[in-house]
């Protein structure tokens, strides 16, 4: 078995333990510290959006000679060199074989004609005429966008309060879940504006992935602390406890899928951004890598911890949380409740001396007259129970070893 394997077969059973949900401080301000850094990201540096979205020039080149990626990291240094007003920061992408796609900010008609010029000096051959093709883009269909995404986003947040309420019957696990996926888009966020990557459709796709692959990985966790706390009267673990045990025991699960999920995510990143430069691709790598790390983080720190905020008023689980006190102690102490002697401790009443022996009793039942005389409640003092009056003569018995009525026959009863 390996490393891996035992580490979970020990935090599945308990025999290992991470307080991820008792350490409240601490992940609440890890948690505070990540989305108050990606706030500050996007207020010093503001998001940079697409032309999409904000609008622009789309330049287009037809080259006779055919092009690749490597003409098109050229051209994008190239215009981002020559210090065009607008178009600082171009996005350079290939369009079939023979030409390239240049996308700035919105150009000047003499920002239009440096871009055109830096373009003849790379591709001389090009024909300004006819090879060169120049249209503004306006920002409504980018708005559009935005206003799609806004209500898709919206949309999908009510659905995942109505599945979680419906699945588990609780509304904190609901409540949980949203402040996870609010974490996950705000560190998302953040990170795009600290890498300057634009903001595109394809970024905005990423986004909604991450929220689905997140409530994924809530979900799981959410269903084991359900799992851990059907039975937690009969249990000596409160409900912290228990919630702790279902982190623990979905740990490894966690970060094993997460790890499945990154890998691909990751080499397309990589290959996007360093071998194929600026295109759609690592937008929506760079959404989907940020959004699934911050959703692991999410799901095994925050969100167990949340819930276990909310219902830690409950009355049940109060009482809960008090019983398994009592319990733990109970077990660490068998012996916990046996008086331990002191001085001066109160004497109990000795043993009273007048009380008759067995074989008193034994002669007194046995000189009665008529055999009929009832044992006294004193005599059975000491047996666990009070003799009754006897309805039978009492003889002693060989076989038991003490008094016991005798069976007469039926002519003989009630005469002396």
């Amino acid at each position: 078995m390996g490393k891996m394997s035992r580490l979970g077969n020990e935090l599945y059973n308990g025999h290992k333990s991470i307080d991820f949900v008792g350490k409240r401080l601490l992940w609440y301000g890890v948690t505070a510290v990540l989305v108050g850094l990606a706030i500050t990201f996007v207020i010093v540096k503001p998001l940079n959006f697409g032309v999409e979205f904000k609008g622009g020039t789309e330049i287009k080149v037809t080259v006779s000679q055919g092009v690749n990626q490597d003409d098109a990291d050229e051209l994008r240094e190239s215009i981002a060199d020559a210090d065009i007003k607008g178009a600082e920061n171009p996005s350079v992408s290939t369009a079939g074989s023979d030409a390239l796609v240049l996308t700035t900010e919105e150009l000047s008609q003499a920002g239009e004609d440096d871009v055109t010029a830096a373009i003849t000096d790379l591709f001389p051959d090009v024909d300004v005429d006819s090879d060169i093709s120049v249209q503004q883009v306006g920002p409504s269909w980018g708005r559009e966008v935005a206003q799609r995404a806004l209500i898709g986003i919206a949309v999908f947040l009510v659905l995942v309060v109505l599945f979680i309420w419906a699945y588990f019957r609780e509304w904190k696990m609901s409540v949980a879940a949203l402040v996870a996926l609010f974490h996950d888009v705000a560190l998302t966020i953040g990170v795009y504006a600290l890498s300057g990557f634009q903001v595109t459709p394809a970024a905005v796709t990423g986004l909604l992935a991450i929220l689905g692959f997140s409530l994924y990985d809530t979900v799981v966790v959410f269903d084991k602390i359900k799992e851990n706390t059907t039975k937690l009267r009969k249990s000596s673990q409160s409900y912290s406890d228990a919630a702790n045990l279902a982190v623990n025991q979905t740990l490894v699960r966690s970060i094993n899928t997460s790890i499945v999920a990154l890998i691909p995510i990751g080499a397309i990143l990589y290959v996007s951004a360093v071998q194929l430069g600026a295109s759609s691709l690592q937008d929506l790598a760079l959404a989907q890598f940020v959004g699934m790390g911050a959703g692991v983080y999410s799901s095994v720190m925050l969100a167990p911890r949340v819930l276990v905020q909310l219902k830690s008023r409950e009355t049940e689980v109060v009482e809960q949380a008090r019983r398994a006190k009592a319990k733990q102690r109970a077990l660490a102490d068998r012996y916990a409740a046996v008086p331990v002697f002191k001085d001066n401790m109160p004497v109990a009443d000795e043993p009273r001396d007048d009380r008759p022996s067995k074989s008193d009793q034994t002669e007194r039942a046995s000189s009665a007259e008529g055999g009929n005389v009832a044992q006294s409640s004193d005599d059975a003092m000491g047996k666990g129970r009070n003799a009754p009056a006897p309805t039978r003569p009492i003889a002693p018995s060989s076989s038991a070893g003490r008094q016991q009525p005798t069976r007469q026959a039926r002519s003989k009863r009630g005469k002396k």
